[in-house]
C-alpha cells in the first residue's frame, strides 16, 4: 500500500491517518462482491475525510477543496481502504454521491468520521465591541442525564 503522496509539490504521508484509524489493508471495489458472497465483507463501512490526491470530480482546486471523502471496509474484521483499479485511494468530493455508492455496494449502514475539520466553528460575522460586552443571550447548559 503506498502511503507516500505528492499533493501540490509537497509531501504528504497519509500512513499516520491510516494508523491512527486501524487501517491495516486494502481491497478494490470488484472485490467487494465477492467478499460479501464469501461472508468475508463486514456490514459496516467507515466513511472519513482525508487530504485530497486526486483532481477532478469538477473541483479542480485544490486550494479551494482541499479535503476528500473515504471509504474504508472490515474484511475478515480487519479495517481495509477501498482502492481503485489503478491503485490509488478512492475519493469522493460529495457524501451525497458517495452514499448512494455506498448503497450499491451493499451498505446500509456506515460510519462517519471527520478528523480534519475543524467542529463546533460556524462561519460568523466579527460581532460589535458593544455586544461582546454586555452579556444578553442565554448561557447554554448540558442537557439533564437520562439513563434511558
Amino acid at each position: 500500500m503506498n502511503h507516500n503522496v505528492v499533493n501540490k509539490y509537497h509531501f504528504v504521508n497519509t500512513m499516520n491517518q491510516d494508523v491512527e484509524l486501524g487501517i491495516v489493508g486494502s481491497v478494490t471495489q470488484a472485490d467487494l462482491a465477492p467478499l460479501r458472497d464469501a461472508a468475508r465483507l463486514g456490514e459496516y463501512a467507515l466513511v472519513y475525510r482525508v487530504q485530497r490526491v486526486h483532481q477532478g470530480g469538477g473541483y479542480g482546486d485544490q486550494d479551494k477543496h482541499p479535503l476528500a471523502w473515504a471509504v474504508a471496509v472490515y474484511v475478515d474484521n480487519q479495517l481495509c481502504r477501498v482502492y481503485n483499479a489503478r491503485g490509488a485511494g478512492r475519493e469522493w468530493n460529495s457524501i451525497d454521491k458517495l452514499a448512494g455508492w455506498l448503497r450499491e455496494q451493499g451498505f446500509w449502514y456506515w460510519w462517519t468520521r471527520n478528523d480534519l475539520e475543524p467542529v463546533g466553528y460556524a462561519a460568523t460575522e466579527p460581532e460589535s465591541e458593544e455586544a461582546q460586552e454586555s452579556p444578553q443571550s442565554p448561557a447554554f447548559i448540558d442537557p439533564p442525564f437520562s439513563p434511558f
